[in-house]
């Protein structure tokens, strides 16, 4: 940071109590100006200050100042359910849009409800009931316009294997249902919690690279289970880790597979293969990798009817319960041994669930320029997993490949997920029966075909090009997931990010800064070798704020920069060291560790007659200077505004030593 670049001139002096940092202004010296100590402030004020910057920072109750009780009430209402907001301005021609991506949209999520359904190791159904209660009440109080809701594949696979941990599905399948719902109902209070209390900051602690590398990892990790489908293998194992999968598919390769399933499978993921290639080379076309997973379903299930492959070894479908969602309110555990389960379960999936919805959000918030509220999100979100886990739906949550589609077909609104939703509500009262000879390698290849696309390699070679420490969150998760188990990738995912938020907090850098030619600009002589330093003094910048955590870090590593120049100025036989200057404008904050530790650092200076002198303290930090008596103890003329200020000063004075 420049020396005047950051600096802050109070406009109005009276208010704010001012200290020279120099007592002695010589007709050599330029005017040096005054360190300014805020007024004290009110320890509730600054508490309220505090609480509202944390959880209150985009200020949500704002347009609630200087209106009417009535007119409150209806803002709160809308702020509930921004269907009424917006909902005034609707009118034919935005109905068009939604209808059509809708439309769209419902082409896509049907075969792929079912497809995840067995993913998460529940009837198909389940999977269609669970695109059509969940986006209806995300449309009423959601607030993304983009976003399109259902079943994805990676909490499918999440939940499917975090049940299957505790019940059976095959032995026990009634409790795994009551366990899936319990989950759900829980991952929707988790979900709504986070947002009520403006909790929404804490799914930011699984970094970027981290969700890349999980992502990736749960898109093999699904690829591979629906080799089981594609080949048509009955024994296969439940484990997700690619060797024992391998292993099985390998296992059966002489008498498991099944050729017809086969020819089946590939053909129709050529064929959805390259609808996608056809929507990603012209955006025009982007309805055909949309409707070509429906195409698919209706071709190779009067395929099957009409040759009657199912007798030849082909896996079909079988049986899909007809009508709309029954009620499964009773069903939850409330009580017992499996409530603590499902409780668990519900967290950990509402979490990830609510990463990807959020992340899905912000980025068709970002492309058509409007503001999307994270906390708002997530009672939205939570609040359709609750009311879904009664209504015999397992997570939903923004479904990234149909977010995109229901973006290219011109969403204008949320109202697209309620054209969906009755378009799945019309397929679970009249066609379901239709879907009993849809084979499974069909299933299996629209997965595969849909998960292709979480593989994010550009990502991945972007996040080795800028940070070497995220990579290694993002390869941790990736090889986590593929070698272990999903549940481990996540752990490693979440383990990684906050092992380098700690180490950031409690190793920060510091540098050693030099004057630029021509300039009175200090910089890291790292970043600009021109820089020299100044005879007789050390200037190091310490870029964090110093707490408990780093304090004892932040001094040794100023000792250690001042022995190694100490050091290097004796072989050269030049001047020594006999000013510290510490560049303070990047510490935001100092806590009793860190002051502690200015009063170590300036003891073991004194000892090595060397005076300590600080330059820019920040409005916090030099209140705590003042309020600890740090400043008196190294003197109010040792604290300056800028590090030229304090160099100009400090010059001269060893010049007439010397």
């Amino acid at each position: 940071m420049g020396p005047h670049s950051t600096d802050e001139v109070p406009e109005a002096k009276e208010e704010i109590r001012s200290l020279s940092s120099s007592h002695r202004h010589t007709a050599n010296l330029p005017y040096i100006h005054k360190v300014g100590v805020p007024p004290k402030q009110n320890l509730f004020k600054e508490f309220k200050t505090t609480v509202k910057e944390t959880f209150f920072a985009d200020d949500p109750l704002r347009s609630f100042k200087d209106q009417s009780k009535s007119r409150k009430f209806i803002l709160g209402i809308q702020a509930i359910f921004p269907i009424l907001e917006w909902g005034r301005g609707y009118n034919l021609t935005k109905f068009k849009g939604d209808l059509i991506a809708g439309l769209t949209i419902a082409s896509l999520c049907i075969p792929q409800d079912i497809g995840y359904a067995k993913l998460a190791n529940l009837d198909p159904q389940y999977g269609l009931y669970s695109s059509f209660v969940p986006p209806l009440i995300y449309a009423f109080m959601g607030s993304s316009r983009d976003i399109a809701i259902g079943p994805v594949a990676v909490v499918s696979l999440l939940l499917g294997r975090l049940l299957q941990a505790e019940i059976d599905p095959t032995k026990n399948p009634a409790e795994y249902l009551r366990l899936a719902f319990t989950a759900t109902f829980f991952a929707g209070i988790t979900q709504a919690t986070l947002g009520f209390f403006r909790l929404g900051f804490l799914i930011d602690f699984l970094s970027h690279a981290a969700i890349v590398g999980f992502m990736g990892g749960a898109a093999i990790t699904i690829a591979l289970q629906q080799l089981k489908g594609f080949l048509g293998i009955k024994n296969f194992t439940k484990k997700t880790d690619i060797i024992s999968v391998m292993h099985s598919v390998w296992g059966s390769v002489h008498h498991g597979w099944n050729w017809q399933t086969l020819v089946i499978g590939a053909t129709f993921l050529g064929f959805l293969l390259f609808a996608k290639y056809i929507g990603k080379k012209n955006k025009k076309f982007f309805w055909v990798p949309a409707i070509a997973p429906l195409i698919s379903v209706v071709l190779s299930t009067f395929f099957v009817y009409i040759t009657r492959a199912d007798k030849k070894g082909v896996q079909i479908v079988k049986h899909i319960d007809k009508g709309i969602n029954p009620s499964s309110a009773s069903q939850i555990y409330f009580s017992g041994v499996y409530l603590l389960k499902g409780f668990k379960i519900g967290v950990v999936a509402g979490m990830i669930a609510l990463t990807e919805a959020v992340a899905i959000g912000r980025t068709f918030a970002s492309m058509k320029d409007y503001q999307l509220d994270g906390n708002k999100e997530m009672v939205a979100l939570g609040a359709m997993n609750i009311v879904g886990s009664m209504t015999s739906c397992y997570v939903a949550t923004g479904s990234f490949s149909r977010s995109a589609v229901n973006y290219m077909a011109g969403c204008k609104t949320a109202v697209s997920n309620i054209v969906m939703s009755c378009v799945v509500f019309l397929t679970l009262e009249f066609i379901t029966p239709l879907f009993k000879y849809t084979p499974n390698a069909i299933l299996a290849s629209i997965i595969i075909s849909a998960v292709i696309g979480l593989i994010d390699y550009d990502a991945a070679i972007l996040i080795w090009k800028i940070d070497k420490f995220d990579f290694v969150a993002c390869m941790g998760a990736f090889f986590g997931v593929v070698f272990a188990s999903v549940e481990i990738g996540l752990l490693i995912a979440v383990s990684i990010s906050f092992a380098k938020i700690l180490l950031q907090v409690t190793r920060p850098r510091t540098a050693i800064l030099g004057r630029l030619p021509r300039t009175t600009v200090y910089r890291n002589i790292q970043q600009y070798p021109e820089a020299t330093k100044i005879p007789g003094l050390l200037i190091v910048r310490v870029d964090s704020a110093i707490y408990f955590s780093n304090s004892n870090y932040v001094k040794e590593r100023i000792l250690r920069w001042l022995t190694d120049e100490e050091e290097h100025l004796k072989e050269a036989n030049l001047p020594r060291v006999q000013f510290l200057i510490v560049e303070m404008s990047p510490v935001t904050d100092i806590d009793t560790s860190g002051i502690h530790a200015l009063e170590e650092l300036h003891r073991s200076l004194l000892k090595r007659d060397v005076q300590l002198v600080l330059a820019n303290p920040g409005q916090v930090v030099i209140d705590k200077l003042h309020a600890s008596k740090f400043a008196d103890e190294i003197g109010e003329d040792k604290i300056f505004l800028t590090v030229g200020d304090a160099v100009v000063t400090c010059s001269p004075k060893l010049a007439d030593e010397v």
